[in-house]
């Protein structure tokens, strides 16, 4: 593919709609955004340049991480070259008529349901999972059945011709995601020493006391980690990865000693992003 044609070109997991469209549309003005069904999809389609970066969440502040997209960046190539947080709002869609005691399913992508839970179980809606919120939002539309509901953003409502039937249901009024900006190398941050945080992906030895002494090394050196959360490996029974956000400049001098003695009590360290 022609790579000045890639360089306008803008992955996301989803529809037009989803809340990636959304990020990827505000943070991309003027780029061709291509929408693949899947994060695994929109991921390689950066690592196999057909696109030149791919917008997709990491973190929802209420439900948690986004395992899948972690995995793909312990496993993967790609680089967070920025991190964009976005409020979102999730709202009961049903077709035109319809009301919300109407309603006996609702349909979601499942991190979108579990920010509802609790709207969802008082309501007594029979959960049905979506690949994406927008998609849901379209089957919506295309069944016209009024005892169906999507839980989506009200964008989504305006592109299918869907009426809101009750805004804002997440749980958590602050409900807000993190979007990574994957790419081949850093675009943004020419001077890596610009960049005032990273993402730090590692494991530990299988011995007593390793983790502790992993995360001692980070703060030994003034890294002040904001997130540390572990994924099952997928390579090994009871085998874990830990991923840090951390605030500093880790191509620093004392990045670079931090990241020379962090080896020396892990099996896999990875820099898996730099930002501001």
């Amino acid at each position: 593919m022609d790579s000045e044609k890639t360089k306008n070109q803008i992955a996301y997991s989803g529809v037009e709609g989803a809340f990636a469209h959304i990020v990827a549309k505000k943070a991309f003005p003027g780029y061709l955004l291509i929408a693949y069904a899947n994060f695994e999809e929109a991921y390689n389609a950066v690592l196999e340049n057909r696109c030149s970066a791919a917008v997709l969440p990491i973190e929802n502040s209420y439900v948690g991480e986004v395992g899948p997209v972690l995995d793909l960046m312990v496993g993967g190539n790609l680089v967070a070259d920025d991190i964009i947080s976005y409020q979102i709002s999730q709202n009961l869609l049903g077709v035109k008529g319809a009301k919300t005691e109407d309603i006996k399913k609702v349909i979601s992508h499942s991190q979108a349901l579990a920010q509802c839970e609790h709207y969802i179980r008082k309501h007594s809606f029979e959960e049905v999972l979506a690949p994406n919120t927008a998609i849901a939002a379209k089957e919506v539309s295309e069944l016209g059945d009024i005892h169906l509901a999507a839980i989506a953003s009200k964008e989504t409502a305006t592109l299918y011709g869907l009426d809101i039937l009750q805004a804002n249901i997440n749980e958590m009024k602050d409900n807000t995601t993190k979007f990574a900006v994957l790419r081949k190398e850093y675009i943004k941050h020419i001077n890596s020493e610009s960049s005032n945080s990273f993402m730090l992906i590692f494991t530990v030895n299988n011995v007593a006391g390793a983790l502790s002494k992993a995360i001692s090394v980070i703060s030994e050196y003034g890294f002040n980690m904001k997130v540390l959360r572990s994924r099952p490996s997928h390579q090994k029974a009871w085998e874990y990865y830990f991923y840090v956000e951390a605030e500093g400049h880790i191509d620093s001098p004392d990045g670079v000693k931090m990241l020379e003695k962090l080896k020396e009590v892990c099996n896999l360290v990875k820099i898996a992003g730099k930002f501001n």
